[in-house]
C-alpha cells in the first residue's frame, strides 16, 4: 500500500491544507474518497489511519486531511498547536478547503494519473459530515456522499443568551477533554453563519442533493442525537440510512487508538460506506 503523508497544499486563507493519500498500485485510475474530520478533530485522530487503509485495500484512493484552520500545523499535524487558527476557523473556510482539495486532485493527477476524476466521493464525520452535505449540494464534481454522525443545525448548540454573551466578549472557550486545552471560538464563527444563511444551511443543502447519499448514525450518540439523523433522512428520503446499534458519536474509537483493527462499530461504518460507494 502506498501512503503519501503530510502533503502541503496551499489554502485560500494563508494556511495550508495538510493531506494524506492512501492507495494501492493499480493499472487503472482509482475512484477517489475525500474524508473530512469533525470539530476538534484532525486527519490522524483515533481510527482514521485504519479507515484510510480499509478504503485503500477496497480499491479507492483515500485522502484524509486537516482543515487549514483546525488548529494543527504543518509541523504538528496531530496536535492543536495553533489556537488562534482554531478560534478563527469557520464553515466558509472549511468549504473553501474542500474546493482547494478538489482543484488539487486535478493538478496532482496530471503528474501521477492515480485518480478517476469522474468518480469522486465525499465522506465526513460529525461536523465534517455537515460540511460534506453543503459542498455536495453546490459542486457537481462530487458524485456521492457519506455522512457519519452528522449534525443538522449549527445554531442549535448555542442559546440566544449564550450568543449575546459571545458577541459581547468576542470569544467563548470549549475544553478539549483529552488535552484539557481551553480552545477559543471567536465570534466571527457566528457571524459567518449569520452572513451566509442560504449557504450555511444543512436542511436546504440536504434537500437540494440529487446524488447518492448514505446517512450513518449511532443509536447511542451522546453528541448528536440519533433523532437528528432521522430528521436528516426526512429531508432526503432517497438517501440510504444505516443505524449502528448502541454506537456512540465516535463509533467506539478514541485518541490515541492503539489497536491494529477498527472498533466493531467503526468496521460497520466503513463496510457500509464502501459497499455504498461501490454501487
Amino acid at each position: 500500500m502506498n501512503r503519501i503523508r503530510n502533503i502541503i497544499i496551499p489554502g485560500r486563507h494563508n494556511k495550508p491544507v495538510i493531506a494524506d493519500l492512501y492507495y494501492t498500485d493499480t493499472s487503472h485510475p482509482l475512484p477517489v474518497v475525500l474524508f473530512a474530520h469533525g470539530f476538534k478533530g484532525f486527519k490522524d485522530w483515533g481510527t482514521f489511519p485504519l479507515v484510510a487503509e480499509a478504503f485503500a485495500k477496497a480499491g479507492f484512493a483515500f485522502i484524509k486531511f486537516n482543515f487549514s484552520y483546525n488548529g494543527t500545523t504543518a509541523q504538528s499535524p496531530d496536535e492543536f498547536a495553533d489556537m488562534d487558527a482554531f478560534g478563527n476557523n469557520n464553515f466558509t473556510k472549511e468549504l473553501d478547503d474542500l474546493q482547494t482539495l478538489l482543484e488539487w486532485l486535478s493538478c496532482f493527477n496530471l503528474q501521477k494519473q492515480i485518480f478517476d476524476l469522474s468518480d469522486v466521493s465525499l465522506a465526513g464525520h460529525s461536523r465534517g459530515g455537515a460540511i460534506a452535505i453543503i459542498k455536495a449540494s453546490e459542486d457537481s464534481r462530487i458524485k456521492r456522499i457519506a455522512t457519519w454522525a452528522s449534525p443538522i443545525d449549527f445554531s442549535k448548540y448555542i442559546s440566544p443568551e449564550q450568543l449575546s454573551v459571545w458577541k459581547q466578549s468576542g470569544v467563548i472557550y470549549v475544553e478539549n477533554s483529552r488535552t484539557l486545552q481551553q480552545m477559543p471560538l471567536y465570534y466571527q464563527l457566528a457571524e459567518d453563519v449569520m452572513s451566509n444563511p442560504d449557504r450555511i444551511n444543512i436542511e436546504k443543502a440536504a434537500k437540494k442533493i440529487h446524488i447518492p447519499h448514505i446517512i450513518i448514525h449511532g443509536t447511542d450518540d451522546e453528541t448528536v442525537n440519533f433523532a437528528d439523523a432521522l430528521i436528516l433522512h426526512s429531508w432526503n428520503k432517497k438517501a440510504d440510512f444505516v443505524a449502528i446499534d448502541h454506537a456512540n458519536h465516535s463509533f467506539g474509537a478514541q485518541h490515541p487508538y492503539t489497536s491494529p483493527v477498527l472498533t466493531p462499530h467503526y468496521r460497520q461504518v466503513v463496510d457500509a460506506t464502501i459497499s455504498f460507494f461501490r454501487k
